[in-house]
């Protein structure tokens, strides 16, 4: 089956979470796809039972459907080139390999584990690099027919040349050479007739006409291995894009076992899932100008291969803060309060506070959601606090001016009969000028007072308003008693 476009898929397993880097995988995938209006493929490789995880299937698609990465053909949307699903494809791998066996490409290989494990201890003690030494490629027609009469259990293999060298091109690296030498002869269908990694991967990407293959670059050293097949069996070979992988720092991978995070537990920290894919899409590539904040529509506009960098990508937690950040002040307000509540009540009990103005003020102060529930804990009650929370350099106040200051405020507070932000803001500034003092002078007491706290994500005035007014001079007349000692 022949297409005419750009076709590039997603194929990862079964086995967990969606790291970070699978996300990029599937993420730089998609806009390669998309940039040249092609198809974008999602391949469920489940062939790894052992690895294979209850569930897993399900976060990758809620994954890709909650990030927009939405798929043309795939195991529940079918297609042309079905099943999508590697564990129902088996029945073809075998005759592939069968094929390369008759044009001898590959071979029957008898060793068992017990030889294999022998020929690799004498290697390891010589210090050579551990691989099969070939000791069935030069069986007779004769003595392998004997030996499968015989049902003695076989794999087999690639027959990858001894001499010479193989070339590829990837759309980031450039030309690499490596030398057949340095090369084993991989195996291709197991001894229980199943097929290996690499094998399935290659005859599964050239039925589904897969013509950009995006992945880590730790599968360049498998490519050189990948390109013989493909020449073997006479097909044309697919254009790769080899990406960087993301490290935690300049010595480790990113790594869910080391306690890093996934994508879900991204978003279960308070990170936006536009936020998320945006930043993941600036891990290891740089798009043209200065601009970094794009919606999914405009990185497949933007998008171009050769601002993939060869280097490691450092996940880097603060990036990834500023962003989430933008993407939270760039809501609406009823968006943002409708995210900010659930992490509200994980400390706010209160009936009567105001959470619509308190999301008003926490929108412009918070990075990630998971900043929000520290930002209220004062909201249903004052927190214990010391008196030197009054002391402030920069606002000229002491223990002492904050009671004078407090004892100003309450009476204009009582006074109100309209308790809005507006209100309390035009009668205290009324005060101030009267006063002929820093705002801060009268303001700043009024924050500590009510909040207990020196940072708030509003000021005073803006807490009075949310916290209503009788809780407000509660905790005014609190505040004085206080500082009367």
């Amino acid at each position: 089956m022949s297409f005419d476009k750009v076709r590039t898929r997603f194929a990862p397993s079964p086995t967990g979470y969606m790291h970070v880097g699978n996300l990029r995988t599937a993420l730089y995938a998609y806009l390669t796809a998309k940039a040249q209006d092609g198809t974008f493929i999602l391949r469920i490789e489940d062939t790894d039972q052992e690895r294979y995880v209850e569930g897993a299937v399900d976060i990758i698609y809620n994954t890709l459907r909650e990030t927009g990465l939405l798929w043309d053909e795939g195991p529940d949307v079918g297609g042309p080139v079905g099943p999508y699903v590697q564990s129902q494809r088996m029945g073809m791998f075998k005759d592939y390999a069968l094929q390369l066996v008759e044009k001898g490409a590959a071979y029957y290989c008898f060793c068992d584990k017990d030889r294999l494990e022998e020929v690799r201890a004498v290697q390891q003690a010589s210090g050579m690099a551990p691989k099969y030494d070939g000791h069935c490629r030069h069986l007779t027609p004769e003595e392998i027919r004997e030996k499968l009469d015989a049902g003695v259990p076989y794999v087999i293999r690639q027959k990858v040349p001894t001499e010479g060298t193989v070339t590829f091109h990837d759309q980031i690296f450039g030309d690499i050479t490596v030398d057949c030498a340095d090369l084993d002869d991989q195996v291709l269908i197991k001894a229980d007739g199943m097929p290996t990694y690499n094998f399935a991967n290659v005859v599964d990407d050239h039925t589904m006409g897969i013509t950009h293959v995006i992945r880590g670059n730790e599968y360049l050293s498998s490519t050189p291995k990948y390109n013989l097949l493909y020449e073997a069996f006479g097909w044309e070979v697919p254009v790769y894009i080899h990406c960087p992988p993301v490290m935690k720092d300049a010595t480790h991978k990113l790594s869910k076992r080391n306690g890093d995070a996934s994508y879900e537990d991204l978003i279960a920290k308070g990170y936006l899932k536009d936020a998320v894919l945006n930043y993941i899409a600036l891990l290891g590539w740089s798009p043209k100008g200065e601009r970094e904040i794009f919606t999914l529509p405009e990185l497949v506009r933007e998008w171009d291969p050769a601002g993939i960098s060869k280097s490691p990508a450092i996940f880097d937690g603060q990036k990834l803060r500023y962003i989430n950040g933008e993407y939270i002040r760039a809501l609406a307000p009823e968006q943002f309060y409708e995210k900010a509540l659930p992490w509200m009540r994980q400390t706010v009990k209160s009936e009567t506070a105001d959470l619509r103005a308190l999301a008003g003020v926490l929108q412009a102060r918070c990075e990630v959601l998971s900043d929000i529930p520290e930002q209220v804990d004062f909201i249903d009650a004052v927190p214990e606090y010391d008196l030197s929370l009054y002391t402030n350099k920069k606002m000229k106040t002491t223990p002492e001016t904050s009671l004078a200051a407090l004892r100003e405020t309450l009476p204009i507070l009582e006074a109100l009969p309209d308790f809005t932000a507006g209100a309390i803001h035009e009668a205290l500034f009324a005060r101030i000028a009267q006063l002929e003092v820093k705002n801060g002078w009268l303001l700043f007491p009024l924050r500590v007072a009510v909040s207990g706290k020196q940072f708030t994500p509003g000021g005073g005035i803006e807490l009075c308003a949310i916290l209503g007014k009788e809780e407000s001079l509660r905790r005014v007349r609190a505040a004085i008693q206080k500082l009367e000692g």
